[in-house]
């Protein structure tokens, strides 16, 4: 009995095949990039060149998770070693992420350590009325911190063989998230200032903005790994999808945490 050589596979590792989702996708990103800065100058069309960029955007990246989840859940091309090596690139990605924060806050503690005298020599600017730390910004803690807690309690739920749970829990994870994404909107629609009046603007509107946009980013995170728990993809010993939401989800709280207490009620 003969045996192909080439289908034995003497190593954990896993070595991808050629694709053509990561070439679609930065065609598509690009699209998208420029019909956002067409649909921001006022050229005609640039709206409809933006909302054609998303679509096809989040069409290729679900096609390209289609395959991603394959090689996870049918063809066991995600061993041990592989998923390791997963998680590291999660982590390293989560600390880029953290240092992309890190300049954010550089910019506003460098503006309002020292308000320069153009801005009136105070912080807030004069003419600016900052939010109230103690209305929407509070109220959005609340149901971030809770978020963070429920999908802790459903990786557990998970680890332990609660199915029940584990989709309890990542469910109540979503519903949060999304509120607390259109109590954001809302904030910015009724904010007093807007992202030009002066470098409070900008700084308020970048940190924030950044985190928002993080937010929507990691529910979606979530969301995949709530109908890859649905459709029994995830088991107790094999969801590093799932972890990796979860990480980039508590990252999202931490950050949180230090925009609320700089931004909202030491910088207002």
């Amino acid at each position: 009995m003969s045996i192909n050589r080439n289908l034995i596979q003497n190593f954990p590792f896993h070595l991808v095949e050629i694709s053509p989702w990561p070439l679609l996708v930065s065609f598509t990103l690009l699209n998208m990039a420029i019909g956002g800065v067409m649909y921001m100058h006022g050229y005609p069309y640039g709206g409809a060149i933006l909302s054609l960029g998303f679509a096809l955007t989040a069409s290729a990246m679900a096609l390209w998770f289609k395959d991603i989840v394959a090689e996870a859940t049918y063809l066991g091309c995600h061993t041990t070693q592989v998923q390791k090596g997963l998680t590291i690139g999660v982590v390293l990605f989560i600390i880029s992420e953290v240092f992309a924060f890190l300049s954010v806050f550089w910019a506003f503690f460098h503006s309002s350590l020292s308000p320069a005298i153009e801005i009136g020599g105070v912080w807030p600017p004069q003419g600016i009325t900052a939010l109230d730390p103690f209305a929407i910004p509070l109220l959005n803690t609340i149901l971030l911190l809770s978020s963070g807690a429920f999908v802790t309690y459903g990786h557990h739920a998970l680890i332990q063989g609660n199915r029940e749970g584990a989709i309890l829990g990542t469910l109540l994870t979503i519903v949060l998230a999304v509120i607390f994404t259109c109590l954001q909107y809302y904030e910015y629609s009724e904010a007093a200032f807007t992202f030009s009046d002066s470098v409070y603007g900008s700084a308020f509107y970048a940190s924030t903005g950044l985190h928002g946009f993080h937010v929507i980013i990691g529910t979606i995170f979530i969301a995949v790994a709530f109908i890859r728990l649905i459709n029994y993809h995830l088991t107790n010993s094999h969801h590093q999808g799932f972890e990796a939401a979860i990480l980039y989800w508590h990252m999202v709280d931490v950050i949180w945490l230090f925009l609320f207490i700089a931004v909202y009620y030491w910088g207002g």
